[in-house]
């Protein structure tokens, strides 16, 4: 018996391979230093909690609606058109486990083989694994480190063609730190608002930002709410990645077509977990500001502590969690550095090319990890490059 031809198409997640090694190694005694995985270090704020505890011993254990529960849905759009200043309606909203259904459903509604999809490079490595696997056609855009890692965006309009099919956004951006600047939002958008193609906006990390300004939505542009997928959920914001809750927020038509290919797969998310979604929404949001202001410190902290290492050169990023130096003067291949680190001197990070072959010069450092690890992971990094 053979696996499917597509199966070959079908990509990892490095994060998780990389921190299945640095286990490994931590097994035989090793200290490892964990700068691979993008985990926020924090525990879920305890009102939430309280209200995941409480809805369990309600009863809230048992099938709910697959789109989510009405008045969830409701609290999540009511947010959703207060943060982006549109108008949105609960038909329009997608209650999924995790954010990952949110590029694999519209994805595997929308695309036939040979449909182009246009996405960052490097970029989150779902979206070209999901891409090859339904096979459509993949249409890397390069992030630029003297664009801060925004798109070129004359590449950008010369790599649109007729069998354009989707845009991906992804601002804040993993792996690279960077936010897509206002003006490049609404250039991007007014060359797509004539155009037969939806945009899947991954606002993850929405919340998690150092700029003045908060990041700005493309579905807030003229004639984009009606082709606009909004990507959002709680994994990061609240640091819930256990808890398994996202969401989707799209065109109706959609939203039905998704919520059909859930019923298929997971017939519904876990009930509990939306009532400690409505909590995480509806409550106080104090534990996520200090968060953030955290992130910012280490941040700061980390990013001129990279910027001291030989061979080292990092820009100062402007939101998510995640250092992206470009590391191209040590002579070394980012996958070569990145073992060496792992296996010498006990820090995990991710090789640039995890996220596409345009990652080639550069390291991912996740810092969410506390700052005494952080220094630490520092000077193990010089005392490793010196030798």
């Amino acid at each position: 018996m053979k696996l499917a031809e597509r199966m070959d198409r079908i990509l990892v997640e490095g994060a998780f391979a990389v921190l299945q090694k640095a286990r490994a190694l931590e097994a035989q005694g090793r200290s490892v230093i964990h700068l691979e995985i993008g985990e926020p270090d924090f525990d879920t704020p305890r009102h939430i909690i309280d209200a995941g505890k409480q809805a369990l011993e309600e009863g809230w254990t048992h099938y709910g609606p697959t789109p989510g529960y009405p008045e969830f849905r409701r609290v999540i759009a009511e947010y959703v058109s207060r943060t982006r200043g549109i108008p949105v309606d609960i038909d329009q909203v997608c209650v999924v486990p995790g954010g990952k259904p949110i590029i694999f459903f519209p994805m595997l509604a929308l695309l036939e083989p040979g449909d182009e999809v246009i996405y960052p490079n490097p970029g989150f490595p779902i979206y070209e694994s999901m891409i090859q696997f339904l096979g459509a056609t993949p249409v890397p855009v390069p992030l630029l480190e003297e664009r801060s890692f925004s798109f070129d965006l004359n590449v950008f309009k010369e790599r649109l063609s007729d069998r354009t099919k989707m845009v991906i956004l992804n601002s804040p951006q993993n792996p690279t730190g960077g936010m897509i600047p206002a003006e490049d939002i609404r250039e991007i958008a007014g060359l797509l608002a004539d155009r037969d193609v939806i945009v899947l906006s991954d606002e993850i990390y929405s919340r998690i930002y150092f700029t003045d300004e908060a990041p700005l939505s493309i579905a807030a542009q003229p004639g984009m709410a009606d082709k606009t997928i909004i990507l959002d959920g709680f994994s990061k914001t609240y640091a819930m990645t256990g808890w398994r809750l996202g969401y989707g927020v799209m065109p109706a038509w959609l939203a039905e077509a998704v919520n059909k290919l859930m019923v298929n797969s997971n017939s519904c998310t876990a009930s509990f977990t939306q009532r400690a979604g409505m909590a995480a929404l509806t409550g106080p949001q104090d534990d996520v500001d200090k968060m953030v202001a955290e992130f910012r410190k280490r941040r700061d902290v980390f990013v001129a502590g990279l910027n001291t290492l030989p061979g080292f050169r990092c820009q100062v990023p402007e939101g998510a969690f995640y250092a992206f130096p470009n590391v191209t003067g040590t002579g070394r291949s980012s996958k070569e550095l990145a073992e060496g680190l792992l296996q010498q001197a006990g820090v995990a990070c991710l090789s640039g090319t995890a996220f596409g072959g345009f990652g080639e010069g550069y390291l991912r450092f996740s810092i969410a990890n506390s700052l005494d690890n952080l220094n630490e992971a520092l000077e193990r990094m010089r005392r490793y490059l010196a030798s």
